[in-house]
C-alpha cells in the first residue's frame, strides 16, 4: 500500500483527539473510520477529507483541490496536500471527523456465505 506513513501518523494523532475510529487500508491508502463512516484518508500525495457535497464548494474555497477517481470528481471529499501545517490538518481533519460524527452509523454488513 503506498501512502505517507509520517503523513499518517500525524493524522492518527488528530483524528484520536476528536474520536473513537479504526483505519481501514484501501484505495492504496489508508482511511479513518469514524461511527461507521469514512472521514479521512491518507494516500501517497495527502490526504482526502470528506466533506459532503453540501461542503465542497468552501472546502474548494479554503485552499483544497478536488478528487478524482480516473476521470470522476469525487464530490463531497477534499484533497490536501501532504505539506499542510500541523494547525491546518488538525482543521481538516475535524471537518471530516465532524461530519463523520453528524451521520446516522451504517447498519452493519450481512456476514457473507
Amino acid at each position: 500500500m503506498a501512502y505517507d506513513e509520517d503523513l499518517a501518523e500525524r493524522v492518527r494523532d488528530a483524528v484520536a483527539e476528536r474520536a473513537a475510529f479504526t483505519e481501514q487500508r484501501m484505495f492504496g491508502g489508508l482511511a479513518f473510520m469514524v461511527h461507521t463512516h469514512m472521514a479521512v484518508a491518507v494516500g501517497d500525495d495527502g490526504l482526502m477529507v470528506h466533506v459532503g457535497t453540501d461542503g465542497h464548494a468552501a472546502a474548494l474555497a479554503d485552499g483544497a483541490h478536488e478528487v478524482r477517481m480516473g476521470q470522476r470528481v469525487m464530490r463531497g471529499w477534499a484533497g490536501v496536500p501532504a505539506s499542510v501545517d500541523e494547525d491546518a490538518l488538525r482543521r481538516w481533519v475535524s471537518r471530516g471527523v465532524d461530519l463523520a460524527l453528524a451521520l446516522p452509523p451504517k447498519a452493519p454488513k450481512a456476514p457473507k456465505g
